[in-house]
């Protein structure tokens, strides 16, 4: 009599089994003798156009410290009040 055959449970049963995962390690030890493509060389335009991209982005962020800086740093009140010149013929 050959062994009975091992059929998944029923749809909708929470039975559940430890599943094996010998393959994922594996598939951790496998080399490939297969090299892959070379890179493709990128043109002047390509280059010129990150370069671009990244001074851009360079200055953007530099800018924004240049006008942040001051911005954040505590205000001085002003030794002598002023007054506007309205306020002198009263």
């Amino acid at each position: 009599m050959p062994p009975p055959l091992h059929r998944p449970p029923p749809v909708g049963t929470s039975r559940s089994e430890p599943v094996p995962f010998a393959f994922v390690a594996e598939a951790d030890r496998f080399r490939s003798n297969v090299t892959p493509p070379p890179r493709e060389r990128l043109g002047k335009t390509q280059t010129a156009a990150r370069s671009l991209v990244g001074l851009t982005v360079v200055a953007g962020l530099v800018g924004s410290l240049f006008f942040g800086v001051p911005a954040l740093q505590p205000h001085q009140a002003p030794a002598t009040s002023q007054q506007s010149q309205a306020s002198d013929g009263r």
